[in-house]
């Protein structure tokens, strides 16, 4: 399954997914998060059982502020539409998987 780019409009039909949700808030011109990008691309092909998000923070300024993002990236991990994982800063792929199955 690829990677869905989220905005204002099609946030709400993430907030309820039945599956758990990674949402990775980032920035083109962020040197860690174009280090994440490709990690969350391959989380996002190999686990179908997950749904993987992205929201550029340039774009969607009211999404980062909603989510309390003050440094990016920032990997958030939802499930039944409320915040069960949260961290700042570039993570290993296993790292990322473990905030996902915790």
């Amino acid at each position: 399954m690829s990677v869905q780019k989220l905005n204002k409009e099609n946030f709400d039909a993430v907030r309820n997914s039945d599956k758990p949700v990674l949402l990775d808030f980032y920035a083109d011109w962020c040197g860690p998060c174009r280090m994440v990008s490709p990690l969350v691309d391959e989380i996002a092909e190999e686990n179908p059982q997950y749904l993987v998000c992205k929201i550029n923070v340039d774009e969607e300024p009211a999404l980062a502020e909603e989510f309390g993002v003050f440094s990016i990236p920032t990997l958030v991990v939802m499930k039944d539409g409320k915040i069960v994982n949260q961290s700042a800063g570039a993570r290993p792929k296993d790292q990322i998987l473990a905030m996902l199955d915790g």
